[in-house]
């Protein structure tokens, strides 16, 4: 279970990084006449996200959870794989990554990287989706994986309602 916490340890500094990124995004955004969209929602999502990291590691120590190898070696795999297309998305978007919804009126929209050929529209959230079930089933938590799952789908409607809205009313690829 040790390298299980220093798997949600790393995940944890790499969320921290995440949040200093978009506080400097956001001030460049917002010295840019940028729009926030969608305030009632992200506490929600700092909690849901957080519970992620704290529940999973819980449900292993308190429920005596294994390590199942066929299954913990490629939900690692996924855990990887989403870091690296979150990631993706951060460098491609630049200072226009955010953790809120920030648009920047007038500006188009991204069409590099993940973005490309507008083939899926919100990359950053399929990576979001797929750690949200592999993390806790690394080491089988499968009750976080299930309640974040459920609870992170009704966010992310909620999310990339509020997103769609925002762009198009900031006139973003027009």
């Amino acid at each position: 279970m040790s390298w299980y916490l220093v798997l949600i340890l790393l995940i944890g500094l790499e969320r921290l990084a995440e949040l200093v990124i978009a506080r400097r995004n956001a001030r460049w955004s917002l010295e840019r006449g940028g729009v926030v969209s969608g305030q009632g929602h992200y506490p929600w999502m700092v909690v849901l996200h957080t519970g992620l990291l704290a529940g999973a590691p819980l449900e292993v120590a308190l429920a005596d959870r294994p390590f199942l190898p066929a299954l913990g070696w490629p939900m690692l795999a996924l855990v990887v794989a989403a870091q690296a297309l979150r990631w993706w998305c951060v460098v491609t978007l630049g200072r226009r990554w955010n953790t809120q919804v920030i648009v920047v009126p007038g500006l188009p929209l991204v069409i590099g990287g993940p973005y490309r050929h507008g083939w899926l529209r919100h990359p950053n959230y399929v990576a979001v989706v797929v750690e949200g079930f592999a993390l806790p089933l690394v080491h089988t938590a499968w009750v976080t994986a299930v309640v974040f799952t459920v609870l992170n789908a009704v966010l992310l409607t909620i999310r990339v309602r509020c997103e769609n809205t925002a762009l198009a009313a900031a006139g973003a690829g027009s």
